[in-house]
């Protein structure tokens, strides 16, 4: 019988190749994103459901680990890979962008971690991965919010591990550079306020790099979904 991977994240980047990996090699997939509509490409692959899930909306998580099990009745792995970068100088961020930032990378990380553990429990096995990044290792000035979500999700995995292996479920990190996708286009917010002038050197050099380089970077996907494999 072929397992079967949720995935978060799948409609691009590194949730789209690991998505078409995993039903490449077999696998029953459930490739979860805000819209359905842009998975059309996955949804044609006998062996790939494709629904609806967003990270601030805790009923669409449960719907879709619910609709996983009805689909194919187990759930294998999860592999918990959407989330975005929020930067920019803390004192500049409205509580409401920094809130946003932590719901999304890792409290909905949570809320699908505890979706998906009364079946894996009582399957007594299943692999967690959490999608974390090189900035849940070191950090980057003005990224407060972005590497404050994902050393969260480190600390979290690690103690989650421990806590989950006495039940056959292991929990696993994935720590990715620079990848070729979208991050640096509708998964990068950038917040300041040029009235606080103290930190307007710093803003322009994080400007400026970021122009002169792309903050994506020389891995592909692909090569990322291969490490998750």
């Amino acid at each position: 019988m072929s397992q079967t991977v949720l995935i978060t994240g799948a409609s691009s980047g590194i949730g789209k190749a690991s998505a078409a990996l995993f039903a490449d090699r077999g696998w029953n997939v459930v490739a979860t994103m805000r819209n359905p509509a842009d998975g059309s490409d996955l949804a044609s692959r006998d062996n790939v459901l494709v629904t609806r899930l967003d990270l601030l909306d805790v009923d669409s998580i449960k719907a879709a680990v619910a609709e996983s099990l009805e689909r194919f009745g187990t759930i294998d792995v999860l592999l918990n890979n959407a989330g975005y970068g929020a930067y920019g100088p803390l004192e500049a961020t409205p509580m409401s962008v920094i809130r946003r930032q932590f719901d999304v990378n890792l409290f909905g990380l949570v809320e699908t971690i505890k979706a998906v553990l009364p079946a894996m429990r009582g399957q007594r096995s299943g692999v967690i991965v959490n999608v974390s990044s090189v900035g849940g290792r070191i950090t980057y000035p003005l990224g407060t919010l972005y590497h404050g979500s994902k050393w969260a999700v480190e600390g979290l995995s690690e103690a989650l591990h421990y806590e989950l292996v006495p039940l056959g479920i292991r929990v696993k990190i994935v720590e990715p550079g620079g990848v070729n996708t979208d991050f640096g286009g509708r998964s990068f917010v950038f917040t300041t306020n040029p009235e606080l002038t103290d930190y307007q050197p710093l803003v322009d050099m994080a400007a400026a790099a970021l122009e002169a380089e792309s903050p994506s970077g020389n891995q592909e996907p692909e090569d990322v979904a291969e490490v998750i494999y």
